[in-house]
């Protein structure tokens, strides 16, 4: 049987022309696609699904993570802007209980999906949804991507652009443009996904009088541990990743792995999914037996896809190690800040969760230069994809961060294209960290007020 088939050569229209293309619709190319647009460029986000939101919506992840160092704010501008907007639209009763936190805020999808549209739109980005990039045009000496071929509903097309950040989560645009990259560990393990879901129909008030009085933990691990030892859980992690209370009848779940999917594959999301689904049914099961206020819990949606913490990791101009975690270490290129601790998820059902928190009130700085992959000179790459070592992806491809790094990918992209031109390379520095810092972002001390100081 043949393994290639040719299709004749053929002729593509262009369907669009932008200053800047963002390809991935989830937190990096969210924050991206503002600045820029808000910096004056024209541009044009795509996202494969029908809404924007990444993870938080397409997987329903049911909380952000921390934007704080247990202190201060780490993550501002955009990021911030856009979780204080999602409050807003919440009912009463969600503001009451949430209003002034800012670490481990509940997700509520839909509202966040109209967020997202509403500040996007409002920053004179355009959206296009259903659509994906299945190749990219480079110049003739391969250093820039002049336009990309997409596919959608309408049929394929060119979208032609100066400048281009993929924010796709896996790298998708960097690794078609030929950028060089990494997957996983050392012999390709990757950490596992999680199907996250939805549950009605709960008593939150139930739940927590059960914690009080059995001495369990949030987590449940002791009910956890009861029910693998009685068979009625499979093997793996001991606890529950975390409950997200939208209302005290309704409480997004983040339980349990499932191993072996590379995210990059289509056949391997597709068992996923098969597998995440039936193992909600089981956990769910688990919930109603074991757990005081759950015994009449209805699963009212479960994520459109598993949720992916690793893939690949492209090879910047500067690849952020571990010792610059441990160490708390700033750049002269600084563009973010980050205290999210190191949370590497086992490979297996057999091995440990790897965690490493930062003393209260500190954070390390993450480089312009991790965005940049090597060989191409019009694209940045914010967000999970960004180059770091595998243990610092663990920490740095968490939402907070992934808006934090595309405002920066966004704003570098709108200063490009203001300087006639440049690369991505020949972006003024501190100009950008200026601009970052008097648009809401923080850098650190060392940039309060716009200016750095030595």
């Amino acid at each position: 049987m043949e393994t290639v088939f040719r299709f004749p050569q053929r002729e593509l229209p262009v369907s669009a022309e932008t200053d800047l293309l963002v390809a991935g619709g989830g937190p990096a190319g969210i924050a991206a696609a503002i600045a820029a647009a808000r910096n004056g460029m024209k541009v044009l986000i795509l996202e494969q699904r029908g809404f924007l939101g990444g993870m938080g919506t397409v997987s329903l992840v049911p909380a952000f993570c921390p934007y704080t160092d247990h202190e201060k704010p780490v993550v501002r501008g955009i990021g911030l802007e856009l979780l204080e907007q999602m409050k807003r639209n919440c009912p009463a009763d969600y503001r009451q209980n949430y209003g002034s936190v800012l670490d481990w805020v509940p997700i509520d999808a839909e509202v966040l999906k109209r967020v997202y549209d509403d500040a996007v739109l409002q920053s004179g980005a355009q959206i296009l949804f259903h659509t994906m990039v299945i190749d990219v045009i480079r110049s003739k000496d391969k250093s820039c991507i002049e336009g990309v071929v997409i596919a959608n509903k309408s049929g394929c097309s060119v979208v032609k652009c100066q400048y281009v950040i993929d924010a796709t989560g896996d790298g998708d645009i960097a690794a078609k443009a030929g950028a060089p990259f990494l997957k996983g560990g050392e012999k390709g393990e990757l950490q596992p996904g999680t199907m996250c879901y939805l549950l009605a129909r709960t008593d939150k008030k139930r739940f927590l009088q059960y914690l009080k009085d059995s001495g369990d933990n949030f987590q449940i691990h002791a009910a956890v541990t009861k029910a693998q030892q009685n068979g009625d859980l499979p093997e793996g992690r001991k606890e529950v990743s975390g409950f997200a209370w939208l209302a005290d009848d309704l409480v997004g779940v983040n339980f349990g792995h499932i191993f072996g999917v590379d995210g990059t594959k289509a056949e391997d999301l597709t068992r996923g999914a098969i597998e995440g689904r039936k193992l909600v049914g089981i956990q769910v099961e688990f919930l109603r037996k074991y757990v005081p206020g759950f015994e009449n819990a209805h699963v009212i949606a479960t994520g459109e896809q598993l949720g992916i913490r690793e893939t690949r990791r492209i090879q910047g101009d500067y690849v952020l190690q571990a010792e610059d975690f441990l160490e708390m270490r700033s750049f002269p290129d600084d563009i973010a800040r980050n205290a999210y601790f190191i949370d590497v998820h086992m490979a297996t059902s057999k091995e440990n969760i790897r965690i490493h928190h930062l003393p209260d009130g500190q954070s390390h700085g993450v480089p312009y230069r991790c965005l940049l992959p090597k060989g191409v000179d019009n694209l940045w790459v914010p967000g999970r994809a960004a180059s770091s070592d595998r243990v610092v992806q663990g920490s740095l491809r968490v939402m907070p961060n992934c808006f934090a790094m595309g405002q920066a990918a966004g704003t570098a992209a709108a200063l490009a294209a203001g300087a006639g031109g440049c690369t991505s390379r020949e972006v003024d520095v501190p100009r950008l960290q200026q601009t970052l810092v008097e648009q809401g972002a923080w850098l650190g001390e060392a940039h309060e007020n716009g200016k750095v100081r030595v």
